[in-house]
């Protein structure tokens, strides 16, 4: 059997991560191939098994980026110039995934972005297996829903990774002929015991892409008001993306240079290696469908604490258990959860016991079980 999954880019993302993972997963009894419509590194953020054949569609790169800055800066002719382009470049997207659709001689193809789930639908050849993977969470929008709604009316599974969504988009997709399944995402490496953290060292850790839905700004407010009772703790914060700016400009107003490091995109090992020596593992982000790096903070032995607005919080975190959930976005109960672990070490290694007890049922044993019955009933 051959699967191909139609992917945007291979760059750092959460989404990214999953098709690594999933397409490392399938290749070990498959033939598995990725069709990306854009090459931004010369390699892949993640590790793909050699034996994946990834397939790029085209030589551009998004321009997104320069047609804002030009905005920003009223070069208004130059972000007409970058706009022509952009518009270029999305046709260009769409010809090519689409006859890429079209010509493609795989048995399965899964989709991981809603336009990707429509083109799909629309161009895929009969008797192929086809199947929408569906990351984000609509988030209260039943405009982001309907149109999840409509790019897979045409297909035969849409996988959701949250068992509330699941439950959402069964309601939605009623009389479509396209089944809803719950598939969580998965952790790909478990540390051994030997590998947990310590819990000894004064470190709290965040991991994610800088934008503002993930709420790092709001985590250094948060951190600000912490690190004046306990100015030994120190914050680590690993990723990158458009907020840095803003986020080093809060720094240095505060006076925050000596307890604040941003770290910048780093790769698994260097990730890992971080939460080993660290203590407690912040979220502060506004939503989230999942959470795979809950999953990797438990599995390190981190206490984990979160808002209930990360929607995928709420199902790794069960709140005094292995880990805490603070409802709407209470600055003030969110400081205190983080300052009684921050006093008590014996209350981190209980929770962050049971986070890792927790992370045994998102294991890639017990999710390729799940992928595989899906394709075998083909």
């Amino acid at each position: 059997m051959k699967i191909s999954i139609l992917a945007l880019h291979l760059n750092y993302g959460g989404v990214e991560r999953c098709i690594a993972t999933l397409a490392n997963i399938l290749s070990e009894k498959y033939e598995v191939e990725i069709a990306c419509s854009y090459k931004l590194n010369l390699e892949p953020a993640f590790k793909i098994n050699s034996c994946v054949q990834i397939k790029y569609l085209t030589d551009v790169v998004p321009n997104e980026n320069e047609f804002r800055g030009f905005m920003k800066r009223h070069r208004y002719l130059k972000a007409f110039r970058e706009g022509i382009k952009s518009v270029h470049i999305l046709k260009l997207r769409k010809s090519t995934m689409v006859n890429y659709i079209k010509k493609c001689d795989s048995d399965v193809i899964i989709a991981t972005r809603d336009i990707f789930d429509e083109w799909l639908g629309q161009y895929g050849r009969d008797g192929v297996l086809k199947i929408g993977w569906e990351h984000n969470h609509y988030h209260d929008s039943m405009k982001y829903a309907d149109k999840i709604k409509f790019s897979c009316t045409n297909l035969d599974y849409l996988v959701l990774v949250s068992k509330s969504l699941e439950a959402f988009y069964r309601g939605k997709m009623r009389g479509t002929g396209c089944k809803c399944i719950y598939i969580p995402n998965v952790i790909d490496n478990m540390p051994k015991e030997n590998e947990m953290s310590a819990l000894d060292e004064k470190r709290l850790i965040s991991v994610g892409r800088l934008s503002p839905e993930k709420g790092f700004l709001d985590l250094l407010k948060i951190f600000n008001i912490i690190s004046h009772d306990y100015p030994d703790w120190h914050l680590d914060i690993i990723g990158d993306g458009p907020s840095r700016a803003s986020l080093e400009k809060y720094i240095k107003h505060n006076k925050l240079e000596e307890k604040v490091t941003l770290h910048g995109f780093q790769d698994r090992n260097y990730i890992f290696n971080m939460m080993q020596t660290s203590s407690i593992y912040l979220m502060t982000s506004y939503t989230e469908s999942f959470g795979i790096v809950l999953l990797e903070a438990m599995s390190c032995g981190l206490p984990c604490i979160s808002f209930s607005s990360a929607e995928g919080a709420n199902e790794l975190i069960h709140s005094g258990s292995n880990g805490y959930l603070i409802k709407n976005r209470n600055f003030a109960a969110y400081i205190k959860k983080c300052e009684d672990l921050i006093n008590d070490k014996e209350s981190r290694k209980k929770i962050g016991l049971e986070g890792r007890r927790t992370v045994s049922r998102f294991t890639s044993d017990m999710i390729r079980k799940e992928w595989f019955s899906i394709l075998e009933k083909k």
